[in-house]
């Protein structure tokens, strides 16, 4: 009968016991590293506050005593670099030497020299190569090629920009030289000398060669001679008119200028009055003016009120703030200014002299009312002088001055 239970025998020795996601080993450089990037800092700022070559830290991460120049300065740099990560420093040293089989030497040994006949072959790395001569570290930039500055497309703009100089050159040269030049047309026959000339000869003039051709010649009058340097538009001014059409009206002839006809009364009109009759006319009739002259309108202010009048446009006629005895005479336009008051009973409306209003009550602001003589009269009423001491004052002083 075949048993129900199962055991599993131990591994043998040949077998290897399989590890799980976590089970890894935890190195210094790893550790050091972390604490490190924690702190956000590089190896170039590790450099520059502890003042250790950032190689050495990198070395000191990978446990790799070989990139030190002197070994006797391992310990101190690494329990530096230990103490700046916040980590224990004889821990962290202890952990070094362990991961990269250093060990410590006193101060006469051979090993604790810098200037050791090994130094050079620690110097060198696993491929024998010197560490700082070809170094793969990320932060120590790698030396730039002689030509690796140079943009192929830069050579050839410069290229084409010598280019167009130097045809821009030879262009102008070319044409200074063909301006110089000097060319002579060929002839078919050589010049020859017809005669010769002495120079001397007609040096003496015989006598009365030239004395009745001077005898009959007549010398101009000096005002001929200022005649004929003098302009002529000096003499007889000639005139022009600029505006034709314009210059031929006459204002008597038509326009606001005409003088009207004289009244000419008719001869039965003249008979009539010369016998007396009563229904005769006793004098020329005249022009009779029907209608009187526009009323006034004015703003008239008792108390300090700000004011501001606009035309039917919207233009600003006035705005400001009248005092007490201000006025401002409201200008006739075809359609109605508005007012707009800020303290409206401080403020009349005069109308030929007869005040009206107030335009509202005390503490009010009024607005768009219409600056119109019509509408102002059927609107407001005359004002009761009794009933505003200020209104009172202002017509008692105004009559004062017109009676003086």
């Amino acid at each position: 009968m075949i048993g129900r239970g199962f055991r599993r025998t131990k591994a043998t020795n040949g077998e290897v016991e399989a590890k799980g996601f976590d089970a890894f080993d935890l190195r210094l450089g790893d550790l050091m590293r972390g604490e490190r990037a924690t702190m956000g800092k590089s190896l170039l700022d590790v450099q520059r506050e502890l003042k250790i070559k950032a190689a050495y830290i990198a070395a000191i991460e990978n446990a790799d005593p070989s990139a030190f120049d002197t070994p006797g300065f391992i310990a101190g740099y690494v329990r530096s670099y230990a103490r700046y990560l916040n980590m224990d420093a004889d821990w962290a040293f202890e952990t070094f030497c362990k991961e990269s089989g250093f060990v410590t030497s006193h101060g006469m040994a051979a090993g604790a020299s810098s200037m050791a006949a090994g130094r050079e072959d620690r110097m060198l790395g696993a491929a024998g190569k010197d560490i700082f001569a070809s170094s793969a570290t990320p932060f120590i930039p790698s030396a730039d090629r002689a030509f690796s500055g140079i943009e192929p497309r830069a050579v050839g703009s410069i290229m084409v920009l010598v280019l167009l100089i130097g045809g821009i050159g030879y262009g102008s040269w070319s044409v200074l030289q063909e301006v110089q030049k000097v060319q002579f047309a060929p002839v078919e026959q050589a010049p020859t000398v017809v005669s010769d000339v002495d120079p001397l000869a007609g040096a003496s003039r015989p006598e009365g060669l030239f004395a009745n051709t001077l005898a009959d010649a007549s010398i101009p009058s000096p005002e001929a001679l200022d005649r004929l340097y003098r302009p002529q538009a000096l003499d007889v001014p000639v005139m022009i008119a600029r505006d034709g059409p314009i210059s031929t009206l006459d204002p008597s002839s038509g326009g606001t200028l005409v003088q009207p006809p004289a009244f000419e009364a008719p001869s039965e009109m003249v008979a009539q009055a010369a016998t007396g009759l009563p229904d005769a006319p006793s004098s020329v009739p005249t022009v009779q003016v029907n209608e009187g002259p526009a009323p006034e309108l004015a703003l008239v202010a008792v108390r300090p009120a700000w004011v501001r009048v606009r035309s039917a446009e919207g233009t600003t006629l006035f705005e400001g703030i009248m005092n007490a005895g201000d006025t401002f005479e409201v200008p006739s336009t075809e359609d109605p200014a508005t007012l707009r008051v800020g303290e409206s009973g401080a403020v009349y409306f005069a109308v030929n002299g007869t005040h009206y209003g107030p335009v509202g009550p005390r503490g009010t602001v009024t607005s768009n009312v219409a600056l119109a003589v019509d509408s102002l009269t059927e609107s407001f009423a005359v004002a009761d002088i009794s009933a505003d001491s200020d209104l009172a004052e202002l017509v008692n002083v105004a009559s004062v001055e017109q009676g003086e």
